[in-house]
């Protein structure tokens, strides 16, 4: 009797579950994409096959599979599975889990293999307490994490495991998951259809995430009355847009999406290209970065990447800066995209940078150099010894003809403008200059 309440338990649990899980693949070969990480020629598929699983951290997107991989694990293994919160989990939960998984092995010889889910969500004390167990394989670690290991895993729980990393699935494999749900007994059986654009939609929607597209899909069907296998109902645009109307892209502040896209953003308009630097600023605004951070970097991109071929263009970011501050998103998205396109269309000139870090590295570097004795500070004993100091105001133009560096140099050891705005112009105006007192 035990036994068959609890499977009814187990089958009403089922029915009750989200279309995403009902659908979770139950082998390697129902799993959607993945191909190079688990196809069957793949390290994963062989050692699934052969249930000699070693530890291992699967990296990817939402919804591309690793949780489905665990439990796919789970059903292929003889070895003992089990799961433990990286949320919810504490070291003493480990411990607990470790202590068994090392007594079932020394009485049974079953293996036990851990599951942990967002694995980077653990703190370095949390890993630790897995390191020993994971080196003398009194576990076998399935980690799962959506950040990049390499940096959110110790090295030493790094260097013992095998990371498999998952892509984004295709618009081709989000289109075999929702017809596949469409049709399963698992899923709605028949009991729908869908039009072609809302196909399309859900594929879009979906940006690559398959637990995305199914909870899309079981949203919209949620508002059609369900039909028959012989009459389906109609799952058309209007549902799929009512069900899901907006959108939202990757974007995890201070993690590997925040650098990607502050990255693809200062490229943009280093490389004068008006539009990606603002589908780029679009995305940090979207996803909730401070706009003062985006504001910052666009500061640094106006000396670093413009320079003095346009010194507005600082001027235009630092006041895109105190907007931000004082204004706030929304309305400050516009002063914000004011100065990237700035930046971009500016004449660009990186002489600043590449002079300063020249500077520094001498100074690092070379000898101690004397200051001319003309130029040091006159206020102390002994100053009227001092070679003469030219003043530039009392001569035709304000310039006169002097050494101010160091000796051992020569003008254009540092700075090397380039031939664009305002840098070029006052070059040119220079040479003029110098070429008429001479």
């Amino acid at each position: 009797m035990e036994n068959l309440l609890s499977g009814l338990a187990e089958e009403y649990k089922c029915e009750n579950a989200p279309l995403a899980v009902r659908m979770r693949p139950r082998t390697l070969d129902e799993l959607v994409g993945q191909q190079q990480a688990a196809g069957p020629d793949s390290w994963l598929a062989r050692v699934i096959a052969n249930d000699t699983l070693t530890s291992v951290i699967l990296f990817g997107p939402a919804g591309t599979g690793k949780t489905s991989i665990a439990h796919i694990i789970a059903e292929s293994t003889q070895a003992a599975f089990v799961e433990v919160s990286a949320v919810a989990g504490s070291v003493a939960d480990l411990r607990r889990e470790i202590k068994s998984a090392d007594e079932r092995l020394g009485m049974t010889g079953q293996r036990t293999i851990l599951f942990v889910d967002e694995i980077h969500r653990f703190n370095r004390s949390q890993q630790d307490a897995l390191l020993h167990a994971v080196e003398d394989r009194t576990v076998v670690l399935v980690g799962a994490t959506t950040e990049n290991p390499f940096f959110e895993v110790n090295t030493a729980l790094l260097s013992r495991s095998r990371v498999v990393e998952l892509q984004p699935l295709s618009d081709e494999d989000i289109g075999v998951l929702v017809d596949r749900a469409l049709l399963d007994e698992r899923g709605f059986d028949g009991a729908y259809r869908l039009a072609e654009d809302a196909r399309d939609q859900i594929q879009l929607l979906s940006g690559g995430d398959g637990r995305g597209a199914l909870t899309t899909l079981e949203l919209a069907a949620a508002l059609v009355k369900p039909g028959t296998p012989e009459d389906p109902a109609l799952i058309d645009l209007e549902s799929v847009n009512t069900a899901t109307p907006y959108r939202v892209l990757p974007y995890d502040k201070g993690k590997d999406m925040h650098y990607d896209v502050i990255s693809a953003f200062i490229k943009s308009m280093r490389g004068s290209d008006p539009d990606a630097a603002l589908y780029w600023l679009a995305r940090m605004i979207d996803g909730g970065e401070d706009p003062k951070f985006i504001a910052r970097r666009i500061m640094i991109a106006a000396s670093e990447d413009v320079g003095n071929a346009d010194p507005q263009a600082l001027l235009v970011a630092h006041a895109a800066f105190k907007a931000a501050e004082a204004i706030g998103l929304p309305e400050c998205r516009i002063n914000l995209a004011q100065a990237a396109i700035y930046n971009a269309l500016a004449p660009k000139s990186n002489a600043a940078e590449a002079g300063i870090d020249a500077a520094l590295a001498e100074v690092r570097n070379g000898p101690v150099r004397e200051v001319p004795s003309y130029l040091r500070d006159r206020h102390r004993p002994g100053s009227d010894q001092y070679g003469d100091y030219k003043y530039p105001h009392d001569y035709p133009g304000g310039r006169v003809d002097q050494r101010y560096l160091p000796e051992g140099f020569e003008p254009g050891c540092f700075f090397h403008p380039t031939e664009r705005g305002w840098e070029a112009y006052r070059q040119e105006t220079t040479r003029r200059d110098r070429s008429s007192r001479g």
